[in-house]
C-alpha cells in the first residue's frame, strides 16, 4: 500500500511539473492597459501601531483529524464498527443499541445555532439609545415638575407621557423592522441535511442525518449531501465539489487511498456540507455536528466582534453632540433664570425642560428609522434582503468589495467556450454567426463523444436540456449541455440509438475516460471515444481529423498546432479537454467481441485525434458591468478565492476587476527582471495564499496601495485576515460569498453580503444582507440605494433640525428679556412630531439630483495614503490610553473611572482638538456646514421671521413690544398677565392707552403662540425645497420630481391648521383660531428670502468649493457580460494536410 501512494504521489507531482513550465499565452490586451491616477507608488507614510499578538481563540480549535493516516482497518477499530473491504455493502455497521449508546454521549449531528438575544432584550436595547433616554429623561422631568406643584403644572402630565410615549414608539419601529428581517432570514435557514443512507447491523436504511454517530457507516450516491466529516473505505469514481468549504471549484477526486499529510486535500476524507457529484462510496463516520470541519469553520463567526456601522457611529456623534447642547444650555438658563423669575423653582424648571425639548428633535429617531425602512422596502423588491437598517447606508459606504469567486462572480456551472477541431478554432459563445458551431467540421464527433461517454444522469426528460438538472461534476454538465443544445430532440435518443457495450470510467491514473459503443460505420460495427486530459490523449493518437472527414498521420506541425492552441485556452485560465475515437474494424473487432479491464484486449493506440475543447466557469450575467460600475463610483473591487492564481486573474480580466499590469506583465513591457521592476510601474497585484501568513506590515501596504487586488489559494483564516487588515487601513469593507468558508469573514466586515439559492446557511446567518436571486449585479443597485439614502438621510436632518432655533429663541427670550411665552412645550412637540414629521418622511422618495452624478462621486469616506496616515496617527494617541495582556495579546477593558479619567486626559490635549480640525475629505452625515445651515444661517433666519410675526400680532391686538416685556415681569404683586381662569389676570392699559383685561390678554397671547407656530411651519417648507439640492439651486423641475413633497407639505399644513383654527384644539394647545390669514404673509416673505439665501450660497459654494468626481479608468468594458464569455476573436490556425 505505500509503495501505491508513493506511486501516486510521483504521479501528481510529474502532472504539476507538466502543466506548470506549459507555455502561457495571454492575449494582447491584457498587456499594456493601465488605469488613470494610479496609486501604484503612494503608500502611507505612517506605520500601522505594533500591538502584541493576539492569541485567536480558534487556535484552541485547530482541526484535530488525523484519521487520513490511517489504514481503513486501524480507522474502524478506533470507532468500534466492522467494515468489509471486498464488499463494502456487506459491511456490518453498528448495532442499534451502540448506535443510541453514543448519540447520548455526544449529542446530535447538528451544527449549533449562534446564540440569539430574546427578543424582550433587543427591544430594551432600542430603547436605551442615547436619542430615546434623552426624550424619556425630558418626560420623568415632567413628573417632577408635578410633584413639585400638581395644579399649574398637571398639563404636563400629557406632556410626559408623550415624551416617554414617543422613545418608546421609537425603539418598537426599529425593533419590528429588525425582527421582520430575521423571521425572513429563519425562513431560508436549515442547517442539516434531512435524510442520509446508513448501514447498521448489515442493512442498509435511510434515518434522519441528525441521528448519525461516529462509528457509522454512511452511503453517498451522486447528488447527496454529505451529511458528516467520513473516512472513505470504498468507493467508484467518487468526485466532490469543496467549494463551499475551501472556495475550489474543480471537483475533487476521493477514494479509499491517500498521498496526503494535510487533511484538506486528503483522498479518503470527505466533510460534512460538501456534496458528491458523481460516482458512490461508503464511508466511516469520524466527527459529527460543532466537531466536524464545517462545524469549526461556524465556530469561527462566534469568536468575531461586529463592528458598528459607519450611520450608527455618526448618530451617535452628533446625539452626543445635541445632548450636550440640550443639558448645558438649559442647565446655564434654568440657573440664569431662577432669580429672574423670583426663585420660583416651578416655573424656572417648566422653563428649562421647554429649552432641552426645543433642542432636541424628538421625531429625528422614528425619520431615520422609517426613512432606512423604505430603502429597506425598495431593495427588498430588488431581491436585497437587509436584515440590519443601518446596512442599507453602510452598502452605500463602502471602500472596498471583497468577493468569492466560484458562484458569486462565476455561475459554478462549467461551459465550453472553445472548440478546436480539424485544425480550426470556434469560440462556442458566439451565437450570431453564419455557421453555427455546430456545423463546423469534427463538432459532431466531439458532440457523439459528449453525449456518449458520459456519467452524467437527469432529473427529467420531458423539457429541453438546458431546463434539466444534471447530476454529476461541472465538466461532465457543462460538456452534456454542449451536446444536448446543438443535439436538440435527437440528444435523448442517442444512448439508446448507439448503446454502450464497454466502459472504463475516468481515473487519476489515466486522466481519461473511454467507452465503446454499438454505432455502425463503413469498416465495422462497434465505435471507441476517449475524452480526457490532452497531453494524454494525444500520446494515444497517430492520427488526425480533417474537415473532409478524412484523417492523416499526426506530423510535427500537427503537434505544434496543438500546443499553441492548449497554450491559449489554458492562458484563458479554461479547463481544457481533448477527444478521440477509433472506428473498430470488424475483422478484429467483432459486433460480439467481448472486452475485459483486466485482460486490456482494447485499443491504446493508433487513435485519430478529434479536437479540443476548453470549458470555463464563465461570469454571471451582468458582473462586468457591475464592477465596472463600482470602480467607476471609487470603490475597490478585489477578488478573494480559493481557485489557482492563473484561473483568478483570467477571470478578473473578463469582469473589469483586473485591467492594468501585474508585475510580471510590467517585467516583460519594460523587458526587465521582476525585480528591477519599480513599484509606481504595475498597479495589479495576483498575490497567492501561501504567502498571506508571512506577510509584514508593509507588505501589506504595498498589497492595498494597488489599485487591482487578487488573493488567490486563500483559507477561511486568511478571508479574515484581509478584512482586518482592510479595516485596519480604515476601509469600510463588505464582503461578498456564499460558501462555508466565506462566514468568518463576512461577519467580521463592515457589511456581509450572503447568497440565498447558492449560499450555505452559515453564510446567511452571518452576513447582514443577502442577495436573494444571488445576482452580484444587485449589488450595484444597492450601492445606489445607500448613497441615495444617505444623501437624504442628510437632507432630512439638515431639515428637520433647522426648527430648533426658531423654538429655542424665543424660549430664551422668554426667560431673558423677558417676554411672554411665544411657543409652549406642547406646541414644540407638535411641531417635531406633527407636520415636521410628515415632511422630513418625504425625503426618502427624493431621486438623485442627476441620473450618474452618485455613482460617479468617490466614497464619503475615501482612503487614500493621507486618510490612512491620519487614521494611524489617531491610534497612535490612542495607544496611550490602551493597555493589553501580553500572555494572551488581548486588550485590558479600563473600568469606568479609567474612562472617564481617560475621556477627560484626552479632551483636553493639544493633540486631540489638533486631529478635530485636520481637513479631510471626509463627508460625514452631520458636518459643519449643515449645522452652519440649521443653527447660524436658516434658522437664525426663521427665529427672526417667527418672532417678527409674534410682535406683530400682538401690536395687533394692542400690544407693543414695551408692554409684553412689563406684562411678562409683572407688578410687585401677582398680576397673573395672560391667564384667563382658574386665577384671572389683573387689566393692563398698553402705552397705546388701550385697556386689556384677562379676556383680550389670553386671545392676544393664544394669536401670538399661534403664528409662531404657522410661521415655522410656513417657513420650514420653504426650507424643505431650499435643502434639497446639494449641487444646483433650488430652481426648476429638479423641486416637483418628488410628487410626495407636496403630500407632506399637504399633511403638515393640515394637521397644523387642525391645531391653529379648529376651536376645540385651541384648549390643550393654547392656540387661537381667530388668527387672520394675512399674518401668514410674514412667513411666506421670510420664506422666499431662504430660497433667495439658499441660491446664493450655492453659487457661492460652486465658485469655491466645487464637486470633485471619479476620474475615468481606461479599460473598463461595460458591454453586457453575455457577450464576452469568450474573447470575441475566432482564431482559425493553418490548415496543414
Amino acid at each position: 500500500m505505500e509503495n501505491r501512494l508513493n506511486q501516486r504521489a510521483n504521479t501528481t507531482t510529474i502532472e504539476d511539473a507538466k502543466i506548470k513550465f506549459a507555455k502561457v499565452h495571454k492575449p494582447e490586451r491584457t498587456r499594456t492597459i493601465q488605469t488613470i491616477e494610479t496609486t501604484g507608488s503612494r503608500r502611507p507614510s505612517v506605520s500601522a501601531p505594533k500591538r502584541p499578538k493576539k492569541k485567536s481563540k480558534t487556535e484552541k480549535k485547530n482541526v484535530d483529524i488525523t484519521e487520513h493516516l490511517l489504514t481503513p482497518e486501524e480507522c474502524a477499530d478506533r470507532y468500534n464498527t466492522e467494515i468489509s473491504l471486498k464488499k463494502a455493502g456487506d459491511s456490518q455497521g453498528l448495532t442499534s443499541e451502540q448506535a443510541a449508546k453514543i448519540l447520548s454521549e455526544t449529542g446530535l449531528n447538528v451544527l449549533t445555532p449562534p446564540k440569539r438575544r430574546h427578543p424582550f432584550l433587543k427591544y430594551i436595547d432600542c430603547v436605551l439609545s442615547l436619542f430615546n433616554l434623552l426624550l424619556i429623561l425630558a418626560g420623568i422631568l415632567d413628573y417632577i415638575l408635578l410633584a413639585i406643584d400638581y395644579k399649574a403644572n398637571f398639563p404636563n402630565t400629557y406632556l410626559g407621557a408623550i415624551l416617554i410615549g414617543v422613545s418608546l414608539l421609537n425603539a418598537f419601529i426599529e425593533f419590528y423592522q429588525e425582527q421582520k428581517s430575521q423571521a425572513m432570514l429563519d425562513s431560508f435557514l436549515d442547517m442539516v441535511p434531512a435524510k442520509c443512507m446508513v448501514v447498521r447491523e448489515a442493512k442498509v436504511q435511510q434515518i434522519d442525518a441528525a441521528t448519525l454517530v461516529v462509528g457509522d457507516i454512511v452511503l453517498i450516491r451522486m447528488g447527496d449531501k454529505v451529511p458528516a466529516d467520513l473516512f472513505i473505505f470504498s468507493a467508484s469514481d467518487l468526485k466532490v465539489d469543496n467549494s463551499p468549504l475551501t472556495g475550489e471549484s474543480d471537483p475533487q477526486e476521493r477514494g479509499p487511498f491517500n498521498s496526503q499529510r494535510n487533511v484538506f486535500e486528503a483522498e479518503n476524507i470527505v466533510f460534512n456540507g460538501t456534496l458528491a457529484v458523481s460516482g458512490e462510496a461508503y464511508g466511516i463516520v469520524i466527527r459529527t455536528g460543532d466537531d466536524t470541519v464545517l462545524g469549526q469553520i461556524a465556530g469561527l463567526t462566534a469568536g468575531e466582534a461586529k463592528m458598528a456601522s459607519p450611520l450608527s457611529q455618526e448618530i451617535a456623534k452628533f446625539v452626543k453632540i445635541i445632548a450636550t447642547i440640550a443639558l448645558v444650555t438649559a442647565g446655564i438658563f434654568f440657573g440664569i433664570g431662577f432669580p429672574v423669575n423670583n426663585n420660583n423653582v416651578s416655573l424656572t424648571l417648566n422653563f428649562a425642560i421647554s429649552v432641552f425639548v426645543a433642542w432636541v428633535p424628538e421625531g429625528l429617531p422614528a425619520t431615520v428609522t422609517i426613512l432606512l425602512t423604505i430603502s429597506a422596502k425598495r431593495m427588498a423588491a430588488r431581491n436585497v434582503l437587509v436584515k440590519d437598517l443601518q446596512g442599507v447606508e453602510t452598502l452605500g459606504a463602502i471602500t472596498l468589495l471583497a468577493t468569492d469567486k466560484t458562484g458569486t462572480l462565476t455561475r459554478n456551472q462549467m461551459t465550453v467556450t472553445y472548440v478546436w477541431s480539424c485544425l480550426t478554432m470556434k469560440n462556442a459563445m458566439e451565437k450570431q454567426v453564419a455557421q453555427p458551431i455546430v456545423k463546423s467540421p469534427g463538432a459532431e464527433e466531439i458532440m457523439n463523444i459528449c453525449t456518449l461517454n458520459s456519467r452524467a444522469k437527469f432529473d427529467r426528460v420531458d423539457v429541453p436540456v438546458s431546463q434539466r438538472q444534471i447530476l454529476g461534476d461541472a465538466t461532465e454538465t457543462g460538456l452534456v449541455r454542449f451536446a444536448g443544445e446543438g443535439f436538440g430532440s435527437k440528444f435523448d435518443t442517442l444512448p439508446d440509438e448507439y448503446p454502450k457495450v464497454f466502459e472504463i470510467p475516468f481515473n487519476s491514473d489515466n486522466k481519461w475516460a473511454m467507452t465503446i459503443h454499438r454505432k455502425r460505420h463503413p469498416n465495422g460495427s462497434l465505435t471507441l471515444y476517449v475524452k480526457g486530459a490532452p497531453e494524454r490523449v494525444l500520446k494515444l493518437c497517430d492520427h488526425i481529423l480533417l474537415d473532409d472527414g478524412s484523417s492523416v498521420p499526426l506530423l510535427e506541425e500537427h503537434q505544434a498546432a496543438f500546443q499553441e492552441t492548449y497554450s491559449y485556452m489554458a492562458g484563458q485560465g479554461h479547463r481544457v479537454l481533448a477527444f478521440a475515437q477509433v472506428l473498430l474494424q470488424e475483422s478484429e473487432y467483432p459486433a460480439n467481441f467481448i472486452f475485459d479491464k483486466t485482460a486490456k484486449n482494447y485499443p491504446m493506440s493508433g487513435m485519430t485525434f478529434i479536437g479540443l475543447v476548453s470549458l470555463e466557469d464563465p461570469p454571471k450575467h451582468g458582473v462586468r458591468e457591475a464592477i465596472g460600475k463600482c470602480r467607476a463610483a471609487g470603490i475597490k473591487v478585489m477578488m478573494v478565492t480559493g481557485d489557482h492564481p492563473l484561473t483568478a486573474e483570467a477571470i478578473g480580466r473578463k469582469i473589469n476587476l483586473m485591467v492594468g499590469d501585474t508585475k510580471e506583465t510590467a517585467a516583460k513591457r519594460m523587458n526587465c527582471p521582476e525585480e528591477e521592476v519599480p513599484e509606481h510601474e504595475y498597479s495589479s497585484i495576483v498575490v497567492h495564499g501561501d504567502r498571506i501568513d508571512d506577510l509584514t506590515d508593509e507588505d501589506w501596504d504595498t498589497i492595498f496601495s494597488k489599485d487591482e487586488i487578487i488573493f488567490a489559494r486563500t483559507s477561511p483564516k486568511h478571508k479574515l485576515e484581509i478584512v482586518k487588515h482592510a479595516q485596519a487601513m480604515r476601509h469600510i469593507v463588505g464582503v461578498t460569498g456564499d460558501g462555508v468558508n466565506d462566514a468568518p469573514a463576512l461577519k467580521k466586515a463592515d457589511l456581509g453580503i450572503a447568497m440565498n439559492i447558492s449560499g450555505s446557511d452559515v453564510s446567511k446567518d452571518a452576513a447582514s444582507m443577502i442577495l436573494l436571486d444571488d445576482n452580484f449585479a444587485s449589488i450595484i443597485h444597492g450601492i445606489e440605494e445607500g448613497r441615495l439614502i444617505f444623501v437624504n438621510l442628510k437632507k432630512s436632518i439638515q431639515y428637520t433640525i433647522t426648527h430648533s432655533m426658531p423654538e429655542v429663541i424665543p424660549n430664551l427670550l422668554y426667560i431673558i428679556v423677558p417676554l411672554p411665552l411665544p411657543l409652549s412645550a406642547i406646541l414644540i412637540l407638535v411641531i417635531d412630531l406633527g407636520f415636521e414629521l410628515f415632511a422630513a418622511l418625504t425625503f426618502a422618495w427624493d431621486v438623485p439630483e442627476s441620473e450618474d452624478g452618485l455613482m460617479r462621486m468617490p466614497p464619503r469616506k475615501p482612503v487614500n495614503p493621507e486618510s490612512i496616515d491620519r487614521y494611524r496617527r489617531s491610534l497612535i494617541r490612542k495607544e496611550q490610553y490602551i493597555k493589553y495582556n501580553y500572555e494572551t495579546g488581548e486588550e485590558i477593558q479600563p473600568t469606568i473611572i479609567q474612562r472617564y479619567r481617560n475621556t477627560l486626559h484626552e479632551i483636553f490635549s493639544a493633540a486631540y482638538w489638533k486631529e478635530k480640525f485636520e481637513k479631510t475629505d471626509d463627508e460625514v452625515l452631520v458636518d459643519f456646514p449643515l449645522l452652519s445651515w440649521a443653527y447660524l444661517e436658516i434658522g437664525i433666519i426663521e427665529a427672526v421671521g417667527a418672532m417678527t410675526a409674534y410682535f406683530v400680532v400682538l401690536w395687533y391686538n394692542g400690544i407693543t413690544p414695551y408692554d409684553a416685556v412689563i406684562m411678562q415681569r409683572g407688578a410687585s404683586a401677582p398680576t397673573n398677565y395672560f391667564s384667563n381662569g382658574p386665577v384671572y389676570a389683573v387689566d393692563y392699559t398698553s402705552a397705546l392707552g388701550k385697556v386689556l383685561n384677562a379676556e383680550m390678554q389670553k386671545v392676544a397671547l393664544g394669536q401670538a403662540q399661534s403664528i409662531v407656530y404657522w410661521s415655522i411651519m410656513v417657513m420650514q417648507m420653504f426650507n424643505m425645497f431650499a435643502c434639497k439640492t446639494r449641487f444646483s439651486i433650488p430652481i426648476g423641475r429638479y423641486m416637483i420630481s418628488n410628487k410626495l413633497t407636496f403630500a407632506g407639505i399637504l399633511g403638515g399644513a393640515s394637521l397644523a391648521a387642525l391645531i391653529v383654527y379648529c376651536p376645540p384644539f385651541n384648549i390643550p394647545f393654547g392656540t387661537n383660531y381667530h388668527l387672520l390669514p394675512l399674518w401668514w404673509l410674514i412667513s411666506f416673505g421670510f420664506g422666499f428670502l431662504i430660497i433667495a439665501y439658499a441660491c446664493i450660497r450655492i453659487k457661492i459654494r460652486q465658485k469655491f468649493s466645487p464637486v470633485s468626481l471619479n476620474p475615468d479608468i481606461h479599460g473598463l468594458r461595460m458591454h453586457p457580460t453575455i457577450r464576452t464569455t469568450a474573447t470575441t476573436d475566432t482564431r482559425s490556425l493553418n490548415r496543414m494536410v
